[in-house]
């Protein structure tokens, strides 16, 4: 049986723009689509506030209406709608085990404020088995407005670290290219050692080498992957600098940027994820997408 694009549901209009998108990402790869709203209950011995009110209110026919408009808009797509009780983070970890990824939503107010991540976003990210893919609220920029032309498919945009093993991550960007018909744009950030500052002359010839071979390495950690992927029309750079910064400037029209995140032996805190992984998340306008590998 395939395992299902699986989305995380409460009613708020950032669940509902990862519906969409998960529902779309399931028909590009002919998966099933699992929605699944979690709900805590809240012991209290007076009336609960109007947000727990509000989620429970929807709880009641909100996951109906919205399976039934996401079969109006995918008629073939297989969708099922799941009510489990619990803690939110919880569930959505429990339910990743069986996923090919999990879709949760974020609330975005742009690249200088950066995304609005909640406790349960961040430790979902942080502790999920499965690649874990967070949507802004808001009409995706994949999705034309109405009665316009389909452009090109925007590209995809893959952040690559040479100093782990990451093949999860790469197969990940270019089964993501693949199914949509996308370009992959690869950008490794690296930074040369400081003692390679020192001495002008040296420095620059030493600059020069370490930038070849930094190239010479994407190329072979690609090479296999272009050729189980032939299709996928692939541009990769290897840039001097904050990877975090070129990462958001190559997203800037993209349709995922897709980065790594490393898993640990040890029980990591709530919301550790690593930089750079933290960096894209808060401030990424594209969805994005995290793999934990290794």
């Amino acid at each position: 049986m395939s395992r299902p694009v699986a989305v995380g549901v409460d009613g708020s209009p950032a669940s509902l723009a990862a519906a969409d998108w998960g529902a779309r990402e399931a028909v590009l790869r002919d998966l099933p689509l699992r929605l699944l709203h979690a709900w805590e209950r809240q012991p209290h011995s007076h009336a609960p506030p109007a947000g727990p009110e509000a989620a429970r209110r929807w709880s009641q026919g909100g996951p109906q209406e919205l399976t039934d408009r996401l079969r109006q808009l995918h008629p073939d797509l297989d969708i099922t709608a799941d009510f489990v009780v619990g803690p939110p983070r919880d569930v959505l970890c429990q339910a990743a085990k069986d996923a090919e990824m999990l879709v949760i939503g974020t609330v975005g107010a742009g690249r200088l404020t950066g995304f609005l991540l909640g406790s349960v976003s961040m430790a979902t990210v942080a502790h999920a088995e499965a690649p874990v893919v967070l949507v802004r609220a808001g009409r995706s920029v994949e999705q034309p407005p109405p009665g316009a032309e389909p452009g090109p498919p925007l590209p995809v945009v893959l952040g690559l670290d040479l100093s782990r093993p990451c093949n999860e991550v790469i197969g990940f960007a270019f089964e993501t290219a693949a199914v949509r018909a996308a370009p992959l744009v690869v950008v490794h950030g690296w930074n040369p050692p400081p003692y390679h500052l020192y001495g002008l002359g040296a420095a620059l010839r030493f600059g020069s080498d370490l930038s070849a071979g930094e190239r010479d390495s994407v190329r072979q950690a690609l090479r296999p992957w272009q050729e189980r992927y032939p299709g996928v029309e692939l541009a990769a750079q290897a840039v001097i600098g904050e990877p975090a910064h070129h990462l958001l400037d190559a997203a800037t029209h993209a349709a995922l940027v897709v980065i790594g995140r490393h898993r640990r032996t040890a029980r990591p805190a709530p919301s550790h994820i690593g930089h750079i992984a933290h960096a894209v998340l808060h401030h990424c306008l594209a969805p994005v997408a995290v793999v934990p590998h290794g």
